[in-house]
C-alpha cells in the first residue's frame, strides 16, 4: 500500500555523492561527515571553525571545508555557488545550532534571539541559497537536524526548544511542498547525544549516546528513507508518548519527572 511506501527515496549508495554539511566542526555533524566520507560520499564541510574544518580535510582527502557563519547570507550563498560549481549538490544537511540552559525567571533576550538566529534562522538562509538550484535540477535531499527538546515546552529549554520546534515546523512544510519536485526532505531528532553543546549540562542526561552512534542512526534512516529520524528510541519514543498527552497530564508528568 502507497501509506506504507518510504518517505523519500532511500540513499543508500555514497560513493560519489556530493554532501554539504553546515555545522560539521564538531559533534553529530563532525561524526557524520566523516561515516559519510568512509563510505565514498564527496564531503564538504562548512562552520566557523575554520581549523577544526582544516583539520578534517587533512584526515579526509578529497573532502572540502568553506569556513562560514550560518547567520551571514551572503557567505552562505557564496558557499552554496562554489560547492555547486566544484562538486554538485545531492545532499544538504543542516547541523548548526547553538544551547544554553535558560529559565523565565533570569530570561536573557540576546541567547533568546541568537539561539532563533542559528538554529532557526540559518536554515532559512541556507534554504534560500540552495532551493532554487536543487529544484532546477530536480532531484536532492534537504536534512534539518532538530531535537526531541522542540516536540514540547520543557524546563531550562525556553531558548532552545522552541528554535527547534520551529526547524521541526519548517522540515514537515517543506515535505509537503517537496515531495513531487524530486527532493527529499528528512528532520533528525535526536535524544541527549555527548557533544560539547551537552558537555554543559549539570544533570544526568538518559540514554546518552555518542556522536558516533548518532551518525549510524542517521545514515540508517537515510537509507530506510524516513522523515522523522529519531533516536535513541529507547527514550525518544517516551517523549512521543508525552507529545500527545493532555497538557494536565504533560505539565504534571514533566514537573515530576524534573522537579522543576
Amino acid at each position: 500500500m502507497a501509506w506504507l511506501s518510504p518517505f523519500n527515496s532511500p540513499l543508500s549508495d555514497w560513493r560519489g555523492r556530493s554532501v554539504w554539511l553546515v555545522g560539521a566542526s564538531s559533534g553529530i555533524g563532525l561524526a557524520t561527515a566523516r561515516a559519510l566520507h568512509a563510505l565514498g560520499a564527496k564531503v564538504c564541510v562548512s562552520a566557523r571553525q575554520a581549523a577544526l574544518l582544516n583539520d578534517f580535510v587533512v584526515q579526509h582527502p578529497a573532502s572540502l571545508a568553506l569556513p562560514l557563519d550560518v547567520t551571514d547570507a551572503q557567505a552562505l550563498r557564496a558557499a552554496a555557488q562554489h560547492v555547486q560549481a566544484h562538486q554538485g549538490l545531492d545532499v544538504v544537511v543542516y547541523c548548526a545550532g547553538v544551547y544554553q540552559a535558560q529559565r523565565a525567571t533570569r530570561y536573557d533576550l540576546a541567547s533568546m534571539q541568537q539561539h532563533m538566529a542559528v538554529n532557526y534562522n540559518g536554515a532559512l538562509l541556507l534554504l534560500d541559497a540552495v532551493l532554487p538550484s536543487l529544484l532546477q535540477q530536480g532531484h536532492g535531499h534537504i536534512s534539518l537536524v532538530s531535537s526531541v527538546a522542540g516536540y514540547r515546552g520543557l524546563p531550562q529549554s525556553l531558548a532552545y526548544g522552541p528554535s527547534k520546534a520551529a526547524l521541526t515546523h519548517l522540515a514537515e512544510a517543506l515535505y509537503l511542498d517537496l515531495q513531487d519536485s524530486g527532493i527529499g526532505v528528512s528532520v533528525i531528532n535526536p535524544g541527549f547525544v555527548e557533544t560539547p553543546l551537552t558537555a554543559q549540562n549539570q544533570f544526568a542526561m538518559p540514554a546518552l549516546i555518542t556522536s558516533e552512534e548518532a551518525a549510524r542512526h542517521i545514515l540508517k534512516g537515510w537509507r530506510e528513507g524516513l522523515f522523522e529520524i529519531h533516536f535513541p528510541k529507547r527514550f525518544t519514543r517516551w517523549l512521543q508518548v508525552l507529545r500527545i498527552l493532555p497538557y494536565r497530564w504533560y505539565f504534571s508528568l514533566v514537573r515530576r519527572a524534573t522537579g522543576l
